[in-house]
């Protein structure tokens, strides 16, 4: 692992993420570039990304952890708060952002977010229109593709 260049915070996080994962949270360095984690998170119970397994990836840039790490979702996902290119909208990876938060802290308010999602902070409108107008069959629509994209195939 060629970790010469990365600040000491950073691996003391990875070692620590690899020593002690969040329940439910896997992520892990690349080979190639010990900056960008492999991530899969899997939905929480009791909510309708219950049953799925999400591969996001992870970047940590040069000025990490002055700025928030750069975090998207693979896994295709039905969430008023995440859109099609799997951008997130979370307060801490844009103005609420803390170079005292971690990325264990970043990944478990992901996972909190697919728990509780918010669709008065909508990233996808039409998501959080149908939210909004029709919980019930969003939930069920996010069930189904949890099914079709999250079913760790």
């Amino acid at each position: 692992m060629a970790n010469s260049n990365l600040p000491n915070r950073i691996i003391k996080e990875t070692q620590r993420l690899l020593s002690e994962p969040a329940p439910g949270i896997s992520a892990s360095p690349s080979e190639v570039n010990m900056r960008y984690f492999n991530v899969m998170i899997l939905g929480p119970t009791q909510s309708p990304y219950e049953g799925g397994v999400f591969k996001l990836e992870l970047f940590l840039s040069e000025e990490y952890p002055m700025i928030a790490p750069k975090v998207r979702f693979l896994t295709k996902i039905y969430h008023p708060n995440i859109d099609k290119l799997g951008r997130i909208c979370l307060d801490i990876l844009k103005d609420k952002w803390s170079p005292a938060l971690t990325i264990r802290t970043v990944l478990l308010s992901i996972q909190a977010l697919l728990s509780a999602p918010n669709p008065d902070d909508p990233l996808s409108e039409n998501i959080a229109k149908h939210w909004k107008s029709n919980e019930a069959e969003a939930l069920e629509t996010a069930k189904e593709w949890t099914r079709l994209y999250a079913s760790g195939a």
